[in-house]
């Protein structure tokens, strides 16, 4: 389990495409503090399994289904990655639930940019739409953010400075694909009610 908050940017040094998959090798450095062969990491917010590992960094197979539901499928030498190790038994919990698994890729919309900080607006697919609640947490490319509005077709998140400059949402231009995994709690609530209507409606 992870909670959104980035450790750090990593970088893609280098990707070999394999008739399963594709293999990332990532240049990082805080990450690798207690990393070991078999390891979880989120890199943009898609669970990953170290499968190599160095001095400057590691490596990790990412298969089809992942590469067709996530935007590591265009990740190339020299992209950055937001990069989070699991989170830690006794560990600060300073984000919220995120699994790693994510729901869909949605477009940035629109940015608008202000004294340092920016306002993001990002598409809203039915996938996702009903866990995507006004003031509730959504994981962008594994960072814990908070909506600010839901609109029909849309959502918005206000990025702080901190955000902007830690993460590679500060990178993000119009067009661009962003990971996207809904609030694991918010699922959970959503499913239990669906299925507890469902057996009210069956035991009438």
């Amino acid at each position: 389990m992870f909670t959104g908050i980035v450790e750090e940017v990593g970088r893609v040094r280098s990707r070999h495409d394999r008739h399963a998959g594709v293999r990332l090798e990532i240049e990082a450095a805080t990450v690798l503090d207690d990393l070991a062969i078999g390891s979880s990491i989120a890199v943009d917010g898609v669970c990953l399994t170290v499968v190599e590992l160095d001095q400057s960094g590691f490596a990790a197979d990412v298969v089809r289904e992942t590469l067709e539901r996530s935007t590591l499928s265009r990740r190339r030498p020299g992209d950055a990655v937001n990069l989070e190790r699991p989170l830690r038994a006794d560990g600060r919990f300073g984000g919220h639930i995120v699994q790693g698994h994510v729901d869909a890729k949605v477009p940035v919309l629109g940015i608008t940019r202000g004294d340092g900080d920016a306002t993001l607006e990002v598409g809203l697919t039915p996938a996702i739409a009903p866990f995507v609640l006004e003031k509730g947490s959504v994981a962008l490319d594994g960072v814990s953010l908070t909506v600010a509005a839901v609109e029909a077709d849309r959502f918005r998140i206000a990025l702080i400075p901190h955000t902007l400059a830690v993460t590679t949402l500060g990178l993000r231009e119009v067009g661009d694909e962003l990971n996207v995994e809904a609030d694991y709690v918010a699922k959970v609530v959503v499913n239990l009610g669906a299925r507890t209507l469902d057996a009210a409606g069956a035991d009438r």
